[in-house]
């Protein structure tokens, strides 16, 4: 198979590949926005970080891109130019905000890649009504495609996963922190797999189906994409165990203070170590979430998330095997998992 586009190596700890999927999407984002009633756009504008909360433009941090790259390498590994993939890209682009919009209102969580979320700057009904229309944009993006309801029915699948994936998440945070009835890691991975997973792998799989591959070679792209996410599930939780405010964007212990239940906490309750009961009985009490993160720590918490996370990035690169994928596509979809897990950390 010929390379349908040259993929850049990672540069500087930044895949350029990245910025070349954004770039090739962005017009075609753009337009889909401007389909929505024009408040509602707003809206939407500023969660992509392009406009102040009025109007006036801005250059907001955005999102990495990651799922735009999938789309697009999708596409090229089905040996079709990177354009083929765009429509998908936007679908997943869209699904992708929407589900950060009302995330955020579900959590509480007042900011968003440094500034305030939506619901907070407009209000938490027109942030829900913003969101809805993002979901209806999306599916309304792919039904404009020739894939027509194959590619319809796939995003319409994996949005029943990551609402599950979303109400799991929600309803771990009632139970306790230890007895028979405590979270596990298994079941928290199956969550992760739903409700970030999902959306990496649809990204792959669409792009794929649409740049005109086969069933199978869409479905290894699938697997690809939620093991993927599952690592960046994962990676996401160490950083707001640990991470620098300034650099994620988001305040650091938020998930300890809203009891939501991360891997690295569910790995040190489960530790046989000396802090596994001390860090239990301080989450119990809703006590110091610093001193929390510092026994998740001592308890070997941070260090079986970032385990974990390479075994589903080497999940991910066997998925990718003895399916025929153009070479040049196919590095730079196994370049993205070695950023996701090195960023930050």
């Amino acid at each position: 198979m010929s390379t349908a586009q040259p993929v850049v190596p990672v540069v500087g700890g930044m895949p350029d590949v990245l910025d070349r999927c954004r770039e090739l999407v962005r017009p075609a984002l753009v337009e889909a926005v401007r389909r929505l009633h024009p408040w509602v756009g707003e809206m939407a504008a500023y969660a992509f970080g392009w406009c102040e909360a009025g109007g006036a433009p801005a250059a907001a941090p955005g999102g990495k891109g990651v799922r735009q790259a999938l789309a697009v390498l999708g596409a090229e590994a089905a040996g079709a130019p990177g354009r083929a993939g765009v429509a998908a890209a936007v679908a997943v682009e869209l699904v992708h905000t929407f589900s950060l919009l009302h995330d955020d209102i579900m959590d509480g969580d007042a900011t968003r890649r440094g500034r305030p979320a939506v619901w907070k700057e407009y209000g938490t009904g027109p942030a829900v009504l913003a969101g809805d229309a993002l979901f209806a944009l999306a599916v309304e993006t792919l039904a404009r495609t020739p894939g027509g309801p194959a590619v319809v029915r796939r995003l319409s699948a994996t949005l029943v996963d990551l609402l599950r994936g979303q109400a799991d998440d929600l309803l771990f945070a009632t139970r306790p922190w230890r007895g028979p009835e405590r979270v596990r890691p298994p079941e928290y991975r199956v969550m992760a797999e739903h409700k970030t997973g999902a959306l990496l792998g649809c990204a792959a799989a669409l792009g794929a189906a649409l740049g005109g591959a086969t069933p199978a070679t869409a479905d290894a792209l699938d697997r690809f994409g939620r093991h993927l996410g599952v690592a960046f599930q994962l990676v996401d939780d160490v950083l707001g165990l640990w991470g620098d405010p300034a650099v994620t964007g988001k305040p650091v212990h938020a998930d300890l203070r809203e009891r939501k239940k991360t891997f690295p906490v569910l790995a040190a309750l489960d530790a046989p170590h000396p802090a596994a009961s001390r860090l239990a009985a301080l989450l119990e009490s809703d006590g110091d979430p610093a001193e929390a993160a510092a026994l998740a720590e001592a308890a070997g918490g941070r260090a079986a998330a970032l385990a974990e996370a390479r075994r589903h990035v080497a999940a991910a690169g066997a998925a990718l095997s003895g399916v025929p994928l153009d070479a040049g596509a196919c590095a730079g979809l196994r370049a993205l998992p070695a950023f996701l897990l090195a960023r930050d950390l």
